[in-house]
């Protein structure tokens, strides 16, 4: 539920993110989105029952929690390509080496990169001076434009879908350790990749305005 003092500020941030997926691709200026996600480590205390006909994979119902890792998810939709990496926290420093991991990487010749990401108190400038000196960081930051999705909005983040369809399709089981968390995660980016599936955002700001007018403030015109 967004509290109705927010309206305005929720409104700028996604019409702010619209108008961004408005833009016709530009491999010198790509759009970028970023998210990450947390996942519970747990170790089975008993070997699985494997597949048999009439009989579906069988688990027992104790299992032993193993801590946690998160997957890291970059998505370049228009490209039809997404990235993930796995960590084991998601501090200002890991978000930050990821960033400079895709400006030095695949993006290493583009000339700015544009970021869109939740409103993570981890997701900004800021991480890159926690993570490299100074005049890195600055390096880094004059080749990438931010930009957040409104709070309780977070479904404007494109990355943020790329999760929900890799957790459906990989995490469903069990994950004892985060060795066994790449395994899983890595060559689903690869088949997807390799599939090209993208994203064709259809959900314009011309819509939004229709959809969701509730949102809208009323201004009244003297």
């Amino acid at each position: 539920m967004i509290p109705p003092e927010a309206d305005a500020e929720f409104v700028a941030c996604m019409e702010d993110v619209l108008d961004v997926y408005e833009r016709p691709y530009d491999p010198k200026v790509p759009v970028v989105n970023l998210d990450e996600q947390p996942v519970q480590l747990v170790k089975e205390t008993r070997q699985p029952l494997d597949v048999e006909p009439g009989h579906a994979r069988r688990y027992d119902h104790e299992y032993e929690r193993a801590g946690t890792a998160c997957v890291f998810l970059a998505t370049e939709a228009l490209a039809g390509w997404r990235e993930v990496s796995v960590r084991p926290q998601r501090t200002a420093v890991d978000w930050a080496q990821e960033l400079a991991a895709l400006l030095e990487g695949r993006y290493a010749r583009a000339e700015k990169v544009i970021g869109i990401c939740d409103q993570l108190n981890t997701h900004t400038i800021a991480s890159l001076y926690k993570a490299f000196p100074p005049e890195k960081a600055r390096h880094l930051a004059q080749r990438l434009e931010i930009h957040h999705t409104p709070k309780h909005g977070s479904w404007l983040n494109i990355a943020e879908c790329e999760l929900s369809v890799l957790t459906r399709q990989c995490l469903r089981t069990r994950t004892g350790s985060v060795a066994a968390l790449v395994r899983k995660v890595m060559p689903w980016a690869r088949d997807r990749n390799a599939r090209q599936r993208g994203v064709h955002w259809h959900f314009r700001t011309k819509d939004a305005r229709i959809k969701l007018k509730r949102l809208y403030p009323e201004v009244q015109l003297s």
